[in-house]
């Protein structure tokens, strides 16, 4: 292995020693902690250590890193304390994730890591977002993400780079090929005969090193970091590496022939470039001694210090309170700020309390001409607003900028605030969302137009386990609303209309909200977007011309979690959402004669549980209706609560009227066969005559 020290100091080649040399002596120590039974599982990165200590020395140290389950020396060339670190991997609350998190599945803001989830490729796409937040600031930095060769083959590898390359974004992807994914050798992993080939398909460039050369990896990336600062662009690097244990220790080493182990411990990153400084005369044998002795001494000494901590002490209230992150205090004194809008009442507002409270309303020129504002226009003045009062709030989606979005929402949007802001995507739901969480850890809100709520199932791991888990993992906020154009009426066929709210509201650390009415609409986007958590913002594609309503002007917030009763009734409470609504609006009209008690949820997660018992007591007949199929729909989990809280106040099962357990058809009659409310009535008529 051949070193080039170029114009390094004698120091500076010593402390890159260090950095090299620490993370193995600490894995060292954890293989023997594993051996006594005193940590659980271990991801071993010996024989890789260059390529995450090179890395990490070669970016300034407010840049993030997002680095994998091998790579030890991020964390330590970053300074975390070893003691904590200890502390994270025993499992114990002092830990960086209090226990919630095992190995390297944390991060630290503090020192600009973030952590991995177990998938591999999500990380790319965070990278991308952090990347963005960077080029919109003008900061003359980059951001760094680790993948292996296997985590090449995943469609986040795919739509990282590609969102990177299209958006001239300066992020640093590295490969490291350790020649094994698990126990799948490269030959059936891919075909091209080097990764770093894939750069140019995407429009970057890239280039293949030894990632066990440590003066090497820190050099090229040093170099590379330069070009993306100043041109503005991604650059893809292959480091070239070998596991030298199993992918996790459990799972051993039988699968790889052994003269694999025999090539590759000649060259040992450690090993050749301690031999390369005591050859140079840097170091000498007795300085190699001293500082392994006193990298033991350390290692031991923070071991003891992790030791001392408190045994686990069970806090429910404390799980349940740290799965979001807190609202930004309000300024004193109550005035509207960009932090503090005006927080409409939460019960049925009428045009008296509109009049009285914020003025009558004029005709914005966002809405549309004549009449009361539309659900549609409600939705872009929310956006309008909410750009104005956070210059850090950027919106992506496929074709948002130009030509307006698919429903037209965000057209003039690009002239307003300029395409920056307004950022057309490439089809890549995936990298969009994550992009979004990235931007989040730089402070930024991010907010992603899917085209249709249908396509979130391509973005789907991105929003179930990195949005809605990373606050509880690692106290790191996600900042993101996805609005959401969902539902059937519309004969737009199966992957089109499907209302899949239900798929997200069992998720713990989502936000749910779906408005009907053009005053929630308005006021409940607002409040998403001033939410430091995600939010998924559904909105009924049928109700976005169909529906009109009064909706003040001025910039509001309506609570979400909070209910709304649309209708005072003492016979039977439909308790619905969405389009749901307006169809209970229409059959209690058409039908005097009973007297339909009516509760629009507004919020799915979380539920308003009191407003739901309220409903149950002031009829005891419960029908909950939703425009979702009958099985797995959040009307189940809605019954279910009743009858196990609410029992003693009902008169009659409690019932459901949901759409057919099948796909959404696309003839319009068998569409309109298809939603509950071709089954309102008979519904209404059972649950009375029980």
């Amino acid at each position: 292995m051949q070193f080039d020290r170029k114009n390094l100091t004698n120091q500076e080649l010593i402390n890159i020693y260090r950095s090299l040399l620490y993370p193995r002596l600490i894995e060292e120590k954890m293989l023997l902690l594993l051996r006594q039974g005193k940590i659980s599982k271990w991801f071993s990165g010996i024989g890789q250590e260059a390529i995450a200590v090179g890395a990490t020395l070669a970016l300034q140290e407010d840049e993030w890193i997002m680095p994998l389950h091998r790579n030890l020396g991020v964390f330590t060339t970053r300074n975390m304390p070893l003691h904590k670190l200890f502390m994270q991997w025993q499992g114990n609350k002092e830990g960086y994730s209090k226990g919630r998190e095992r190995s390297f599945h944390f991060g630290s803001k503090e020192h600009h890591v973030c952590g991995m989830i177990s998938h591999l490729g999500p990380q790319l796409a965070i990278a991308d977002g952090v990347a963005l937040a960077y080029k919109l600031k003008n900061e003359q930095k980059v951001s760094l993400a680790f993948t292996g060769e296997g985590g090449t083959s995943e469609g986040d590898f795919h739509e990282a780079l590609n969102v990177a390359a299209v958006w001239n974004l300066p992020v640093i992807f590295i490969i490291e090929n350790n020649g094994y994914g698990l126990s799948t050798p490269t030959n059936e992993q891919y075909k091209c005969e080097s990764l770093v080939e894939r750069a140019r398909g995407y429009g970057m460039d890239g280039i293949k090193i030894d990632g066990n050369n440590i003066l090497s990896v820190i050099d090229t990336i040093k170099g590379v970091r330069d070009y993306c600062i100043q041109y503005q662009k991604p650059y893809l690097i292959e480091c070239m590496t070998f596991r030298m244990r199993g992918h996790e220790e459990a799972s051993g080493t039988k699968y790889v022939p052994k003269h694999l182990f025999e090539i590759w411990e000649e060259k040992d990153p450690i090993k050749n470039y301690e031999t390369y400084l005591l050859r140079e005369g840097v170091l000498t044998e007795q300085d190699v001694t001293t500082i392994r002795t006193e990298f033991k001494l350390l290692i031991d000494s923070e071991l003891l210090l992790a030791n001392e901590a408190k045994p686990m002490v069970i806090d429910t209230e404390e799980e349940l309170d740290d799965l979001f992150a807190p609202k930004p205090p309000k300024s004193p004194g109550g005035g509207l700020t960009k932090a503090q809008p005006l927080l409409l009442d939460n019960s049925a507002i009428n045009n008296d309390f509109i009049k009285s409270e914020v003025g009558a309303v004029g005709q914005s020129p966002l809405r549309g001409v004549g009449g009361p504002p539309r659900f549609v226009d409600a939705i872009k003045e929310a956006l309008h607003q909410s750009m104005t009062q956070h210059p850090n709030l950027v919106i992506m989606g496929q074709d948002i900028a130009e030509y307006g979005g698919a429903f037209k929402i965000t057209e003039g949007f690009v002239d307003a605030f300029g395409k920056e802001r307004v950022r057309n995507t490439p089809i890549c739901e995936s990298a969009i969302v994550g992009a979004a969480l990235g931007l989040s850890l730089e402070g930024y809100k991010g907010l992603m137009e899917m085209q249709f709520a249908d396509f979130v199932t391509v973005g789907f791991n991105q929003i179930v386990n990195n949005l809605a888990k990373i606050h509880y993992r690692w106290g790191q906020n996600a900042d993101v609303v996805i609005r959401m154009p969902t539902g059937g009426g519309v004969g737009a066929g199966p992957f089109h209309s499907q209302s899949n709210e239900a798929w997200f509201t069992k998720t713990p650390g989502l936000k749910i909200v779906y408005p009907s009415t053009p005053m929630d609409a308005k006021g409940l986007l607002i409040a998403a977007i001033n939410d430091p958590n995600p939010v998924l913002y559904f909105e009924h594609k049928a109700l976005y011309r169909s529906v009109s309503g009064e909706v003040p002007e001025e910039y509001y917030e309506i609570e979400i979690g909070k209910a709304r009763h649309v209708r005072s009734g003492d016979e039977v409470s439909i308790i619905t959402y969405g389009a749901g609504v307006h169809w209970a609006e229409d059959y209690a009209a058409e039908h005097p004669e009973t007297s339909i008690d009516i509760l629009d949820l507004r919020s799915l997660a979380p539920l308003d549980y009191d407003a739901i018992r309220s409903a149950v007591q002031r009829t005891g007949r419960v029908l909950l209706l939703h425009e979702d199929t009958l099985i797995g729909g959040i009307g189940g989990e809605i019954a279910a609560w009743i009858a196990e809280h609410c029992f003693s106040l009902l008169d009659a099962p409690v019932m459901r009227c949901a759409s057919l357990d099948t796909p959404i058809p696309f003839n319009i009659e068998l569409e309109q066969n298809f939603m509950a409310k071709a089954r309102l009535d008979e519904t209404v008529q059972k649950l009375m005559n029980y």
